[in-house]
């Protein structure tokens, strides 16, 4: 992860992205214990998210570092990285208020633990509710902070819906 963090930060620099940050199973895991997963899901922040061709510049600058596509991805050292543009309000809340970590002297923005959770709640696939236990049951999100941000996300209905199915018996 760490090749990952020096590219996003050096995209920032530059100003092909404004802000990002690490979200899906590899932000997962800096709250529960592994999973596997076959990449690196990125949010961005980029200068025309409305525009067809807005990851261009992203990709043009990863192709003049010697980064190349590998499917969907960009494979950058051992990790093949999906940049996702925010896509929603959930998501631009969860960039700007990500948390700084540190991959050997590198900042790195990781989606916080609440955050993730919501935005499973959003999506609503059977593993993004696997997320949403795993969170919950290691204590890197609390039914209170998650209804408040669902609330907030008008996900409150789904919020309900998730405590009913996932309720402790």
């Amino acid at each position: 992860m760490k090749e990952v963090a020096k590219l996003l930060n050096a995209m920032v620099h530059a100003g092909v992205i404004s802000n990002y940050a690490v979200f899906g199973a590899v932000a997962q895991m800096r709250y529960t214990e592994a999973v596997v997963t076959l990449d690196a899901d990125i949010l961005v922040a980029v200068p025309q998210p409305e525009a067809l061709n807005a990851l261009n510049p992203l990709y043009a600058f990863c192709r003049a570092r010697g980064y190349r596509p590998e499917g969907e991805a960009i494979r950058v050292g051992d990790w093949p990285v999906q940049f996702i543009p925010a896509f929603s309000q959930l998501t631009e809340a969860a960039m700007r208020d990500a948390e700084t970590g540190d991959i050997d002297g590198i900042p790195l923005r990781v989606v916080r633990a609440d955050y993730l959770a919501v935005i499973a709640l959003s999506v609503g696939r059977a593993k993004d509710m696997a997320r949403i236990v795993a969170l919950r049951e290691a204590g890197a999100a609390t039914d209170a902070a998650l209804e408040e941000l669902a609330a907030r996300h008008g996900l409150s209905s789904a919020w309900k819906t998730f405590q009913e199915r996932f309720r402790e018996r």
